[in-house]
């Protein structure tokens, strides 16, 4: 394990795997580095790319500075291109993948180009009205401290099969998982919103946006919209993928977008 500090001194998490060009990994709702999936997904990028994995604030064995902020993540994120040696390739999956699009727009001469799976941006009305209903719910568990009901239903709510969340507690990490339930407070946050269709247009670093084939259509068509939106971005719809996207089928593009 190593340690970074971001602008607000918040102490960040993270290891380093590979070799190659640097590719910072930026994870979704629930993850934090020493998830089994997520390690699983390190393990094969880290055959062509230099992996920085780190656990966003509030997770694992990263400090949580409050009050949050999403500008302190973007913030965070800088801390670890930094640490990298001042200038990365970035991938984010789900919120990460907002949090990475921000990136993309602020940090213009830091990010050499950016890869993103499943922005979950709202994609219409009835959905934000959902989104907000379901985020009240998370808020009232977290409250009465039921963390493990909080993340099934957070999972349940955002289009996870049932059957997933009952296997959770059997993955190794649940323990973990459980202690950064409060952090679903700020991917809720973060995904709230519909896309910042006029702030990314104005991005001018290469993009490329990525959706799962079997992903919810609502998202799917969010991820289209966003990627007509910045100028010269590529998009694919990857056959065969959900929003639990295998690595391994990530793995070709990252080799030939990030070249």
């Amino acid at each position: 394990m190593r340690i970074t500090t971001s602008k607000d001194g918040t102490k960040l998490a993270y290891d380093v795997e590979g070799s190659g060009s640097p590719l910072i990994y930026i994870t979704g709702a629930t993850c934090f580095r020493k998830f089994k999936p997520i390690e699983k997904d390190v393990k094969v990028f880290a055959s062509k790319f230099t992996v920085y994995s780190y656990d966003r604030r509030g997770r694992g064995d990263s400090g949580n500075t409050l009050p949050y902020s999403s500008e302190r993540e973007i913030e965070d994120i800088e801390a670890m291109i930094d640490a990298a040696g001042g200038q990365a390739y970035l991938y984010g999956h789900s919120s990460g993948a907002i949090l990475a699009l921000e990136a993309a727009m602020r940090l213009k001469h830091k990010v050499l180009k950016v890869i993103l799976y499943d922005l979950p941006y709202v994609h219409d009305d009835e959905e934000a009205d959902e989104f907000r209903r379901l985020g009240l719910r998370i808020e009232a568990l977290l409250e009465n401290k039921e963390h493990s009901a909080a993340i099934k239903a957070f999972l349940h709510g955002i289009g996870m099969p049932k059957a997933f969340s009952l296997l959770l507690p059997l993955f190794p990490g649940w323990k973990t998982m459980k202690e950064l339930a409060p952090t679903l407070a700020y991917d809720i946050f973060i995904a709230k919103d519909y896309p910042p269709i006029e702030k990314v247009a104005q991005i001018n670093i290469p993009v490329f946006i990525i959706t799962g084939e079997k992903s919810p259509a609502g998202m799917r068509e969010v991820n289209s919209k966003v990627a007509e939106a910045i100028p010269n971005a590529e998009f694919t719809l990857l056959k065969g993928q959900d929003h639990m996207v295998d690595a391994r089928a990530l793995l070709p593009i990252f080799t030939t977008y990030f070249a």
